[in-house]
């Protein structure tokens, strides 16, 4: 029955989060609103519905350990699976200025978080200057619309999903609601599924939000980017990932922090580990800026290695296995270490025919 209420609270959250992105997206365009900017925000904001659906519920009811677990996990799969996977379909194209303006905000963003989680506890105060700098971000994504070309305005993701009744105001608002009641209601079940679950597995709640939850939540952002891919739209599957990224961080968090009873307290191992995991899968993006532009098919594969082996770690952690120091031996002194000199070697591969140039 536990895990039956899991997937039923899981598929709730897609569905509502599909009906709430279809409403709001025309709705945004009814209302003059630019479809890049309603790509960047309504888009990849909205297929992180179900995150902070989670994440809310959880901070409400005093499970910081899920909020927390939810958001930095969701993070580390949207980067390594989500885009990894991605980029095995279809080697990626990021358009240039998109990614020196969101990869950059998306690693500031995560050391931000890292800084506040510093003491042990993200406060209301910190939850407001959270969502604070997520208007000021939605603000920025406005004004670069404005400047950019009018065929630069076009999101295919938005505008070829339209279909003639959309058109209509109140099938708009309707979607947003019956979105918005399936998000509450799916992610009742599935919170209440995953402490179950979390207490018959003897696991904390903090690794199954850091995996099982997380996953489940970024289905729509895996829908979106695989999709976007394999219909060789690939600015809008890193679009859809880093942008959902930054909403997880600024929006989730944020508000997740603002209405829990006493803040967020952030535990030992999430503050000691996960949370540099996380900044580190953020700055993994940054050789986007400076090889071509693209995310091939091996750097997918690796990112994708690289989730396996988080995943494992955590697994084996909360197992507390004999093998788990032999793990933690092998990725610090073999496998980290090598996937920083191959992406030394390939940046400097790029660069150097730029530089003679």
């Amino acid at each position: 029955m536990t895990l039956l209420l899991f997937l039923a609270g899981l598929a709730l959250l897609i569905l509502g989060a599909e009906l709430m992105v279809r409403g709001a997206s025309r709705l945004s365009l009814s209302l003059g609103i630019a479809p890049l900017v309603v790509g960047l925000t309504v888009v990849s904001f909205g297929t992180s519905a179900p995150e902070l659906a989670i994440s809310v519920k959880s901070a409400l009811g005093g499970q910081a350990d899920l909020a927390l677990g939810n958001v930095v996990g969701s993070n580390i799969f949207n980067v390594l699976f989500i885009l990894g996977l991605s980029a095995l379909v279809a080697p990626l194209v990021v358009d240039r200025q998109l990614v020196r303006q969101d990869v950059p905000i998306l690693i500031a963003a995560s050391l931000l978080v890292g800084g506040m989680a510093f003491d042990r506890d993200i406060s209301r105060g910190d939850g407001a200057v959270l969502v604070l700098l997520l208007v000021a971000y939605t603000g920025l994504l406005y004004w670069s619309s404005r400047r950019a070309a009018p065929a630069e305005l076009e999101d295919p993701l938005v505008v070829g999903a339209d279909s003639p009744w959309l058109s209509r105001l109140w099938v708009q608002l309707l979607l947003i609601v019956a979105g918005l009641a399936l998000l509450v209601l799916g992610s009742r079940w599935l919170v209440a599924a995953a402490i179950d679950m979390a207490t018959a597995l003897g696991v904390s709640p903090l690794v199954i939000g850091l995996t099982i939850v997380s996953a489940g939540t970024s289905l729509p952002e895996v829908a979106t980017s695989v999709v976007a891919a394999a219909r060789g739209e690939r600015e809008i599957a890193v679009g859809n990932v880093i942008g959902s990224c930054i909403f997880n961080l600024l929006a989730v968090l944020g508000i997740s922090a603002l209405v829990a009873p006493q803040g967020l307290g952030v535990p030992g191992a999430l503050l000691a580990f996960d949370l540099p995991v996380m900044f580190a899968v953020a700055v993994a993006c940054l050789p986007v800026l400076f090889t071509g532009h693209r995310i091939g098919r091996a750097e997918g594969a690796l990112f994708l290695a690289y989730y396996v082996f988080y995943v494992t770690y955590l697994v084996l952690f909360a197992r507390d296995h004999a093998a788990l120091d032999e793990f933690s031996l092998v990725m610090s002194v073999v496998v980290i270490p090598l996937t920083v000199f191959t992406l030394v070697v390939v940046a400097w591969r790029e660069l150097r025919p730029r530089h003679r140039a």
